[in-house]
């Protein structure tokens, strides 16, 4: 005799439930692919590169230059993490920058050349 006994409904908002989860993280993945994807260059000027030599100074720390592609992916809306890695900066950097983005006006700052 079989005397195991399962509710159906339960069984079914289980399901629901693991789905919806199923669902949150693939749109965190969404997510954070779109903040990891290149940023396309939308000006007249050159393009961004986060790794171009003309970023860094010798002792490895940016240079103007660099700071400002560094601003320009705030701009763009890209995370500390993101920016971190596409420039080869510890996140504590990244994150020093940022802070420094906002002081300086966020959005509103006044951009540099990065001719």
């Amino acid at each position: 005799m079989n005397t195991n006994h399962y509710d159906p409904k339960a069984v079914g908002e289980a399901i629901d439930n693991i789905t919806a989860g199923l669902e949150r993280v693939m749109t965190g993945f969404a997510n954070l692919k779109s903040l990891l994807a290149p940023v396309p260059d939308t000006s007249d000027g050159p393009e961004i590169d986060p790794r171009d030599p003309r970023n860094k100074l010798e002792n490895g720390k940016l240079s103007d230059r660099g700071v400002e592609v560094c601003y320009r992916l705030f701009d763009a809306g890209k995370s500390r993490y993101a920016i971190g890695a596409e420039m080869e900066i510890s996140f504590g950097a990244a994150t020093h920058r940022f802070e420094a983005w906002k002081k300086a006006g966020g959005l509103n700052r006044e951009k540099l050349s990065l001719a």
